[in-house]
């Protein structure tokens, strides 16, 4: 038997939907405290009975598609109301429905003639005043709520794609960049010992002398090409902590944290110098996705004994579990003797100790 879902399973809004029904009840309560006739019951507890299906369906379409939900919750509130002033409450479901249906300006504009029609029918229809004073306040507070945090998320949607790309791009010219380095340091010398490998295979007949003397001068070329190709692989390691940390500042800076940064002369063995790039890369993903912050500090410095990186955002903080991404991070600190210490107190400071005492 197929299971019933009253919420999409894709839905990021976890228990939100069941907590928001907390003020169906408080009709019950009016009337009780009223004594009210069994009429106003009655018609309470049908219009609770036909709101409900309705709301958790509203939860499964958006756009243009969602106005004949709110119109509905409107309608219950405008045949409730009457028997019961608790029932502004529907005007308030409807209008936290309005900026779904659009872009914000057209939201405005829909919320501002519901509140209106709110008012027009109380005036017709003489409804008392906690009901349609709350109907309208709470109409209108909740619908610009609701239609500020839209624009949030589409701002942040849109910041996420915006930040998916520019890494993207930066990871494409970074390859180019790296192919067209080993194209310049190995691309001559390995088509030169390719053919002097050849000239000594045909040579090795008639000509040993000669295709001995081929043979070693191949051998000079490629430890030639192995040292440039250290050098190469020297300079990439040296720029790693530099590259990353500006990465990290125009990571950051599109998500609109300020970065302040304290960066002494580091340079660290390559196994040292990653594990230090890595952590650089995991924090800073961690505060664009997680921390809230509008501003971070950098620090990073280096002893002749050990090297400390800080970073520390005025973020949420909480004690929130830790990702698989820190964990990755401690377990590789910890397997070069160091410590990770993270302090959630006052937003995130996350602080990373490798010894270099014994660092080769």
């Amino acid at each position: 038997m197929a299971r019933l879902r009253l919420l999409p399973d894709d839905s990021t809004v976890g228990w939100t939907p069941y907590i928001w029904l907390v003020y169906l009840p408080f009709q019950f309560v009016l009337l009780v405290a009223l004594q009210a006739p069994r009429a106003d019951w009655i018609v309470t507890i049908v219009g609770v009975v036909v709101f409900l299906p309705i709301y958790f369906r509203s939860y499964w379409v958006c756009g243009p598609e969602i106005a004949p939900y709110a119109l509905a919750m409107a309608a219950i509130g405008a045949v409730v109301a009457p028997h019961n002033a608790w029932a502004s409450t529907y005007f308030v479901y409807a209008a936290a429905l309005i900026p779904l249906m659009g872009s914000a300006k057209v939201a405005w504009r829909i919320l501002g003639g519901f509140l209106v029609a709110i008012g027009l029918y109380a005036w017709v229809v003489h409804l008392t005043p906690w009901s349609w004073v709350t109907g309208i306040v709470f109409s209108a507070l909740v619908g610009a709520q609701q239609i500020f945090r839209v624009e949030r998320d589409a701002l942040n949607a849109d910041l996420r794609v915006a930040h998916d790309e520019v890494e993207r791009i930066a990871q494409i010219a970074e390859r180019e960049r790296i192919a067209r380095d080993l194209h310049d340091v190995l691309g001559h010398t390995l088509s030169v010992i390719v053919l002097k490998s050849e000239l000594a295979s045909r040579l090795a007949a008639r000509d040993v002398p000669r295709a001995i003397a081929e043979i070693a001068d191949v051998e000079r070329i490629a430890r030639e090409s192995l040292s440039e190709l250290r050098e190469a692989i020297a300079g990439y390691r040296a720029a790693g902590i530099e590259a990353e940390v500006q990465r990290a500042r125009g990571v950051l800076a599109t998500a609109g944290v300020a970065v302040e940064c304290e960066l002494g002369d580091v340079r660290l063995p390559p196994k040292y110098e990653g594990v230090v790039t890595l952590a650089i890369r995991e924090a800073v993903t961690n505060i664009v996705r997680h921390a809230g912050a509008s501003t971070c500090r950098l620090l990073l410095a280096q002893t002749p004994n050990e090297c400390r990186f800080e970073i520390a955002d005025d973020g949420r903080g909480g004690a929130s579990l830790e990702g698989s991404g820190l964990t990755g991070m401690r377990e590789r600190v910890e397997a070069l003797g160091g410590t990770v210490v993270r302090d959630v107190a006052n937003g995130t400071r996350l602080t990373l100790t490798l010894p270099l005492r014994d660092a080769v």
